[in-house]
């Protein structure tokens, strides 16, 4: 428990220390106008109340993922909880904040357009077709995963089929609406449910004098039961990706980043919204080795279930909260897997809208966006589920590449302290080369399956060549910069 609690208060001391550290580095600008009061059109650029946005950017970003990941992360063992910490704290809220910061500063630009404007117009077009990618697949896993559980729990004549294509209606309307009307009114009360749960969970747990055997005086080894074929580099970092870093948040962080009214509140939507999603992946984390009394009783759990975390997260509510514990399982499981889908869907919308140039204040514009959006998601029901989601998996972590050496060009093109997110770019850089190359064949992500040491010295050349890179780029923006004046 002693471990558990100094992790939670380091979460919460970062986002006040090396939050307010890079706060101050971007420089926030109370006084500078908002695009939701500049550009305001009532669909898309409409101001909301800071708690509000607060809550749907972490509805957006969070979802299953810091719940299911860190599951089946800390089945690697006590290491999950330092990259929980640490990932959150220097990457992975330092990620969200800077992309929804530029985004603001950009008029609320989709994370193409933002990329595109620090790395080149080749790299836009490759970010736009990648991103495009990557959200089609979000909408495609989080219509089919809340659709099977929806048939298991209804009568045989609502199969899965006909909960699909409810999801879809639903997602339909939340991409054309208004953002303040069925997104602003129902993301809050969703997101507050999903704090509510995890809280819930810690309480139960301290109050309770549960034990959780995290195992730190044995060492950090992995306490995976594929042993040595599945090494914390970077297995363990992949699997507790929404948890620590997701480069799939960039892609919501404009969408809030429309909505916002003052600057000011710039940390405490993004950074913030990413803070709370490590604590939610720390508790849940605790609770599922405190719960199966440790990771081999963890990994044994898991094997009798098919490795469905969802069976874990309803035992662990109904068991330690009751009834009402159950209820919020099941909501979670449902309505954050939704909630996830359906503002990819609008994010997909305003990304190709910016790259088209066409205007959505119309119905019928955004409805000429969003159709084929719908027919494209829809058909890639049909592929296989594992296939999908292995291709998510590491498109979505790729993603955080692009942005994070995106920001670190905008910051250096403005002379601010780039390391803050130079650093976690190199480490990402060499985490998924190295991943990609190294995750064996037939594997939840089917990579090149080459041996560890061979995948890491690939890793660690590609993250040292992007830095050269990005040092001669500086060098040579320095060089016409001191030739303008």
């Amino acid at each position: 428990m002693t471990s558990f609690v100094i992790a939670f208060i380091a979460l919460i001391a970062g986002y006040f220390l090396y939050g307010g550290l890079v706060e101050r580095v971007f420089a926030t600008d109370p006084k500078r106008p908002t695009p939701a009061t500049t550009m305001a059109d009532g669909i898309d650029y409409v101001e909301m109340p800071t708690w509000k946005v607060y809550l749907i950017q972490f509805l957006n970003i969070a979802g299953v993922g810091p719940i299911f990941g860190a599951i089946m992360g800390v089945m690697y063992g006590p290491a999950a909880f330092l990259w929980i910490v640490l990932g959150t704290i220097f990457a992975g809220a330092v990620h969200d904040f800077m992309s929804g910061m530029i985004s603001l500063r950009l008029g609320g630009k989709s994370l193409p357009e933002i990329v595109g404007s620090e790395l080149g117009k080749r790299i836009k077009v490759v970010m736009s077709v990648f991103t495009c990618i990557l959200l089609v697949m979000v909408i495609a896993v989080f219509v089919r995963t809340p659709a099977n559980l929806l048939a298991t729990l209804t009568p045989e004549h609502l199969n899965a089929t006909f909960w699909a294509i409810c999801i879809f209606l639903y997602y339909i309307l939340a991409t054309l609406l208004p953002v303040d009307k069925l997104i602003g009114n129902l993301y809050p009360l969703f997101g507050f449910a999903l704090l509510f749960m995890a809280v819930g969970i810690m309480g139960y747990m301290i109050f309770n004098g549960v034990a959780i055997p995290d195992g730190f005086g044995e060492g950090l080894h992995s306490r995976h039961p594929a042993g040595e074929a599945a090494p914390i580099f970077p297995m363990m970092c992949i699997s507790i990706a929404c948890g620590a870093i997701s480069g799939f948040h960039a892609t919501q962080s404009p969408m809030m980043a429309r909505c916002l009214k003052n600057e000011k509140h710039g940390r405490m939507v993004f950074y913030g919204a990413m803070v709370s999603e490590g604590v939610v992946a720390l508790i849940w984390a605790a609770a599922a080795i405190a719960f199966t009394g440790g990771y081999d009783k963890l990994a044994g759990y898991m094997a009798e279930n098919g490795a469905d975390a969802g069976i874990l997260v309803h035992e662990v509510c109904v068991k330690w909260l009751g009834t009402f514990g159950g209820v919020l399982a099941i909501l979670g499981v449902i309505a954050a897997p939704i909630t996830t889908g359906d503002t990819a869907m609008r994010s997909l919308r305003l990304i190709v809208a910016d790259a088209i140039g066409l205007g959505q204040k119309k119905f019928v514009k955004r409805l000429l966006v969003t159709l084929p959006i719908v027919v494209i998601s829809y058909l890639l029901l049909n592929i296989n589920f594992d296939v999908l989601w292995r291709y998510f998996a590491w498109c979505n972590q790729t993603l955080s590449i692009f942005t994070l050496w995106a920001c670190s060009v905008y910051l250096a093109r403005y002379r601010k302290a780039y390391l803050i997110t130079m650093i976690p770019a190199v480490f990402m850089t060499a985490l998924c080369v190295t991943f990609i190359c190294y995750a064996p064949l037939g594997s939840y992500v089917a990579g090149v399956g080459l041996p560890i040491t061979v995948s890491e010295g690939v890793g660690i050349v590609s993250a040292a060549v992007c830095t050269i890179l990005f040092f001669k780029w500086q060098r040579m923006a320095v060089k016409v910069s001191s030739l303008q004046n």
